[in-house]
């Protein structure tokens, strides 16, 4: 009898959008067509006492975009995301999760580590801490494109600002004060940056600028109650996985004032064997991402009801 052989199964992670990707009318065919999509629309008006939904479907942009108002909306549509992708494809098992900045909240729901409206919440109140820090010591962000992270860093070390996010080959973060970015910007184009872009941010993310959340975001930790992850999630501050409890409450304070590690978290999930990574949440930025750091997997997107039905693994 001839021998049967069986396809091997895929090795899929999740991964999910960080801030920038919000955009008005986000997850508002979910809401319409799924009553888990609404429900999870529903916990987080109530979890923090305001429409937020609301917020997400009509804006206006401006508010939207308020820190304190994009991270509890994106982490709210990713994870209706999520609830209709698994309601549609539950046989599709994750072998990891990651999550870039504010993405990775949604990581841990995704995991299991946080109930989803403590996860609402706790990110409302690091949205609240870095407004706050923003007013202490006010800063900026600006993504540097076609220099190595080498260049970038002894820039970096000559005007004081500091690597913010390591995206991709040639894509690069900076995050500081506003004379600190200015000079890391002209640096930059004087070193051959094929382009030098100032974000559209209220804050100095990822760096010490973010120093005065940490004493806050400790004590709004110490007060959820986190489970050990369900599935590893590999994190912004090293680029490995973490398992235990511990662990994940030690990153979302790490965080806070160091750099996101999305290329080498992208390489090493590749390495251990990932083949297919499934964006879950609003836009496409991880995806094009991805699509340059391990361009033989295959990269998939769950952005909205449509490309949810059309998955095929």
């Amino acid at each position: 009898m001839a021998e049967l052989r069986t396809k091997p199964i895929p090795k899929i992670a999740y991964v999910f959008p960080g801030q920038g990707s919000q955009a008005v009318g986000m997850g508002f065919d979910l809401y319409q067509s799924s009553p888990q999509a609404r429900q999870v629309f529903e916990e987080a008006d109530q979890a923090l006492q305001f429409p937020l939904s609301r917020l997400c479907f009509e804006g206006p942009e401006e508010e939207l975009r308020q820190t304190i108002n994009a991270q509890p909306a994106l982490l709210t549509v990713s994870i209706a995301y999520l609830k209709v992708t698994s309601e549609l494809n539950g046989k599709i098992k994750p072998a990891l999760v990651a999550g870039h900045s504010i993405g990775e909240y949604t990581a841990l729901v995704a995991a299991n580590v946080l109930a989803f409206a403590d996860a609402v919440r706790l990110v409302r109140e690091r949205g609240r801490l870095m407004q706050e820090a923003s007013k202490i010591k006010p800063g900026g962000m600006a993504a540097v494109i076609g220099l190595d992270e080498a260049c970038v860093e002894e820039i970096c070390l000559e005007t004081g600002a500091q690597i913010a996010n390591i995206n991709c080959s040639g894509q690069t973060v900076v995050s500081g004060t506003r004379e600190a970015i200015e000079r890391s910007m002209d640096l930059a184009q004087a070193r051959g940056a094929v382009g030098v872009v100032p974000l559209e941010v209220s804050a100095a993310f990822h760096s010490a600028l973010m120093q005065p959340t940490i004493e806050g975001m400790a004590q709004a930790i110490s007060r959820v109650n986190f489970r050990p992850p369900e599935v590893p999630i590999v994190v912004n501050s090293t680029a490995k996985p973490v398992t235990t409890v511990d662990e994940v409450k030690e990153e979302l304070l790490q965080q806070l004032c160091h750099c996101v590690q999305w290329q080498p978290s992208v390489e090493y999930m590749a390495g251990v064997g990932v083949s297919i990574f499934i964006e879950i949440g609003p836009g496409i930025v991880l995806s094009k991402l991805i699509k340059r750091i391990a361009k033989n997997a295959q990269v998939l997107n769950m952005n909205d009801l449509e490309s949810i039905k059309a998955i095929r693994l």
